[in-house]
């Protein structure tokens, strides 16, 4: 089986990014969602990307922003790849790769099996579907510590371009990805000790445990 590539998502603090370089992650999450806990302004982000450059990939968390919010974030940040987690449709999420010439990666919620049918609609617009668990309604859309039946995802098992999120933790992952044979794994609040504040410690041992496979 092939290792997973591993994104920690939320970072806000230097001690988390350096957290995660140090546990050999793929990739760090910056969050542009005001109402999340996770969140982190622009200026902050900017001095985080500069840090994370060349060591670690940097990946923007996005729900239905415009263009003129994508830009500015990607301007400060100089992004690797964009997230969409909101209600983004395929086409502008094709739009949104046309647009700023960066990788684009589509989270979708999942409750039911339907949930993952709606994935087939976005594999030409996007390069990476993220499997989320679906959050109750009103709630933000991720990081909740949620999962779902990863059942669902398995006929993606011998698929590339695609991730599991919702609720890993460092005790879970290696289940997931034994599971579903995942070729990225994403976490955000399974590696915290408070919402919004990562750990270290769980973040080496998320990492960790997603290579013991």
């Amino acid at each position: 089986m092939i290792t997973p590539r591993i994104k920690i998502c939320g970072l806000k603090t230097q001690e988390a990014l350096y957290a995660a370089i140090d546990a050999r992650a793929d990739f760090a999450g910056f969050v542009f969602f005001p109402p999340s806990q996770r969140h982190i302004n622009l200026r902050d982000a900017k001095a985080l990307s500069e840090q994370a450059e060349g060591r670690i990939g940097r990946v923007g968390l996005f729900v239905d922003a415009d263009d003129e919010a994508l830009a500015a974030a990607i301007a400060a940040t100089n992004l690797d790849a964009i997230q969409l987690h909101g209600k983004e449709t395929p086409a502008r999420t094709a739009q949104v790769k046309a647009r700023f010439g960066l990788p684009v990666w589509k989270a979708l919620p999942v409750r039911s099996a339907g949930d993952v049918e709606r994935a087939e609609a976005y594999c030409e617009a996007a390069d990476l579907i993220l499997f989320d668990a679906k959050t109750p309604d009103g709630a933000l859309p991720g990081g909740m510590g949620l999962t779902f039946d990863w059942n669902l995802v398995l006929g993606w098992k011998h698929r590339s371009g695609w991730g599991l999120a919702g609720g890993l933790t460092p005790d879970t992952v290696a289940g997931g990805i034994q599971q579903t044979a995942a070729p990225l794994v994403d976490t955000s609040s399974g590696v915290e000790s408070a919402p919004g504040v990562k750990d270290v410690d769980k973040i080496a041992a998320f990492c960790e445990a997603a290579r013991s496979i």
